[in-house]
């Protein structure tokens, strides 16, 4: 049987970021959550990058929303990143644009973000 492995971006929809915006903090949750599964289980890592590199990109309404995901995560041990903006464009210094979420298996993400829709 073959895993199926994937990455899964979670976007803020409350901050009104622009299209751009949304895809520049997208892109910053990927790359930095794939350099942290790299770097601590390469062999999932390696599995994603040879399987196509699977990513989904699902929207969340809130920080709270985000930050239950977030810790749902970790206590499932689930290697995630979240993302703050540096300030320089739209939004505050500071602000949580975006959750990385591994890549991992696809069945173990999928018991957490199941229900969320596309972004």
């Amino acid at each position: 049987m073959l895993l199926e492995y994937k990455q899964v971006i979670l976007i803020r929809t409350d901050l009104k970021m622009g299209a751009g915006k949304k895809c520049a903090q997208a892109c910053h949750a990927s790359v930095s959550a794939s350099d942290l599964v790299r770097t601590k289980n390469k062999k999932d890592w390696k599995n994603w990058m040879n399987t196509g590199q699977k990513k989904v990109v699902l929207k969340v309404s809130s920080m709270e929303e985000m930050l239950d995901f977030y810790n749902r995560l970790l206590k499932e041990k689930i290697p995630c990143y979240l993302v703050n903006d540096a300030g320089l464009t739209q939004l505050p210094q500071g602000s949580t644009t975006a959750l990385g979420i591994g890549p991992a298996l696809s069945s173990q993400i999928d018991q957490i973000t199941g229900e969320l829709k596309l972004l």
